[in-house]
């Protein structure tokens, strides 16, 4: 699917130029001045939905050609959420670019289905570089794979679109199963108990020490 969008080049106040429907922006790139646009504000947030932030866009502004922009940036009302203000950043297609692509979690994971576990994801998007031909909206990551708690999914094991390299930490955890937490574990969380987990494990760990210490000495 292509998306395109027209802007026009801006002289008014930022004020001034949402009152007439609009929202204020930039399009800069390696080959370009900076330059001053308005763009129509539903035609934005309806492409911006559709297309999201790593998608290619035909661009065009009054008196120039189209060209290949990606939504480098956009800032929203603190209140209404509306967009106020967009960055479009011109491509050089045939020249390799970096973009933050979103991860897109497909599938269920058995850990969680049959096991009974927490789905825990500590990433919704990856950096990545390739030719602008190459640029996908998404890269897809299969929980199928999850089976056990022991299972974990990262960097370095995501099934990379052709063209796509990662520029992050091969080793960088994206998705794992939680176990689900003890009886003891919730009663300290409903009781408002200040320990962690990990206080409840050591002192675990430490209780079945000293019982297995009695034991030997019964049996000495």
């Amino acid at each position: 699917m292509s998306f395109s969008i027209k802007a026009q080049k801006r002289t008014e106040k930022l004020d001034v130029v949402r009152a007439q429907g609009m929202v204020p922006g930039v399009v800069y790139g390696p080959d370009r001045e900076p330059t001053s646009v308005s763009v129509k504000a539903t035609e934005l947030q309806k492409m911006y939905n559709e297309a999201g932030e790593s998608t290619l866009i035909d661009f065009s502004v009054e008196g120039e050609e189209t060209v290949k922009v990606l939504i480098q940036d956009l800032q929203f009302a603190p209140v209404k959420g509306n967009i106020v203000h967009v960055d479009f950043r011109q491509i050089q297609m045939g020249i390799e670019m970096e973009a933050t692509v979103e991860l897109e979690f497909v599938g269920v994971a058995p850990a969680v289905k049959e096991m009974g576990g927490t789905l825990s994801t500590t990433k919704d998007s990856l950096d990545i570089k390739c030719l602008p031909k190459d640029l996908v909206s998404s890269i897809q990551i299969d929980l199928s794979v999850l089976k056990t708690f022991d299972d974990a999914i990262h960097v370095k094991d995501l099934q990379m679109p052709a063209g796509l390299t990662s520029t992050e930490d091969a080793d960088m955890l994206i998705a794992k199963v939680q176990a689900p937490l003890s009886e003891e574990e919730l009663n300290a969380m409903e009781e408002g108990d200040s320990k962690t987990v990990e206080d409840i494990e050591v002192e675990e760990k430490g209780k079945k020490e000293e019982d297995e210490a009695k034991e030997g000495d019964k049996k000495e």
